[in-house]
């Protein structure tokens, strides 16, 4: 889950990597335009492998199941700004969770979650982070089956794409925190800021609960605003090493797992931007933007050569369903013009034949709309 940049302004701009963005609803963070989609309609597509289409295109946000192939959104959040006392204030993101046994999704009081692979449980952060325990939540029951301690508390905390790790970012503050001692000018205007406040990483075995913390604060990076904020570790896609958003070609910063700095885990792979993600198979990999006009398309490349292979509608590819289908935003077709609707998106199944099918409803054009809610996909 990546947010969106405007493409007509600034074409093939780099995406951040959304879990690791610092929310800072006053910063008014924008999010892609996805534009006009010319010649692609939303033709019928032929269903992916794997478990199917769940679709609601007159849902948004979605109340019940959204999922295509091999993946599914198990959860969704909105953002807001809630101002504290003495000019302080905490980006709040608020969860709504799919419940397996209803195929629904409800409204949570976490403060910060992650589902494992599966769709089966979910590790919670309470309210008030950072936090000292991790809870480890049934999603067809909605209740906390147990709880794991840690020693140094935690803001952040992900699944290994196997599931049986956890992956928790430390930190000394609210990692979500804009405080009046850090503010900072923006659009002409003294805003509070974020504070770094990283401290490193456990690496939590689910099953026994046993924990190793390794050391690695914040560095921090003025390049694009206040240094600071959340600033969570990721797995690699085979777990085996870590990464933070990098300013470098690929956007990210690897370390293995005791926090020493390590190569890219996928050196024969040919990323076309930071964020690009491989195909189940590992032989494509989705592009950036590549529309003109009124064409709304992004490219798909073979992952080792770095050459195209198609051209499917969309501007932001966030997922690959199957081998040969990706989940991707893209605005209202009958609305997309510069200044009018250009944010006005829904999640689309594309094929690498160029056929869609929608799959959510149009989110609000307003960029500070409080019904924008940002996908969680995960493997199911």
């Amino acid at each position: 889950m990546t947010p969106d940049q405007p493409v007509r302004a600034v074409p093939k701009t780099r995406r951040l990597v959304l879990a690791a963005v610092a929310v800072a609803v006053a910063a008014a963070i924008a999010v892609p335009l996805a534009l006009r989609g010319g010649d692609e309609q939303d033709r019928p597509a032929s269903v992916p492998d794997a478990t199917g289409v769940a679709a609601h295109p007159d849902q948004s946000p979605p109340r019940e199941l959204i999922a295509a192939g091999r993946v599914a959104v198990s959860a969704y959040f909105t953002r807001k700004l809630v101002e504290q006392p003495n000019g302080n204030a905490v980006g709040t993101y608020e969860w709504r969770l799919l419940n397996t046994a209803t195929g629904r999704y409800g409204k949570t009081d976490w403060a910060w979650l992650h589902v494992a692979p599966g769709m089966r449980t979910a590790a919670v952060l309470e309210r008030d982070l950072p936090v000292s325990r991790i809870g480890l939540l049934d999603l067809a029951t909605g209740k906390v089956q147990r709880w794991i301690k840690v020693d140094r508390s935690v803001g952040g905390v992900e699944f290994s794409p196997d599931g049986k790790r956890l992956l928790a970012t430390a930190y000394g503050l609210n990692p979500d925190g804009m405080f009046k001692d850090a503010s900072y000018r923006l659009n002409d205007r003294t805003v509070p800021g974020p504070k770094p406040s990283r401290t490193g990483f456990h690496m939590i075995d689910v099953v026994s609960g046993a924990t190793d913390f390794v050391e690695r604060p914040a560095e921090g990076n003025e390049q694009d605003g206040p240094a600071g904020g959340r600033q969570d570790f990721h797995w690699s896609s085979d777990g085996k090493l870590v990464w933070e958003p990098g300013n470098n070609a690929e956007g990210k910063i690897y370390y293995d797992l005791t926090g020493r700095r390590s190569a890219s885990p996928d050196q024969g792979v040919n990323p076309s931007y930071p964020g690009a993600v491989l195909s189940p198979d590992g032989t494509l990999m989705t592009g950036d933007f590549v529309g003109e006009g009124d064409r709304i398309v992004s490219e798909i490349r073979n992952a080792k050569t770095g050459e195209r292979a198609a051209v499917v509608p969309g501007q932001q590819l966030l997922a690959w369903a199957d081998n040969s289908h990706v989940i991707a935003w893209r605005c209202d077709p009958k609305r997309c013009s510069p200044g009018q609707g250009e944010f006005r998106n829904q999640l689309l199944l594309v094929g690498l034949d160029g056929k869609a099918i929608p799959l959510s409803g149009f989110r609000p054009e307003r960029l500070r709309d409080k019904g924008r809610w940002e996908p969680v996909l995960t493997p199911r």
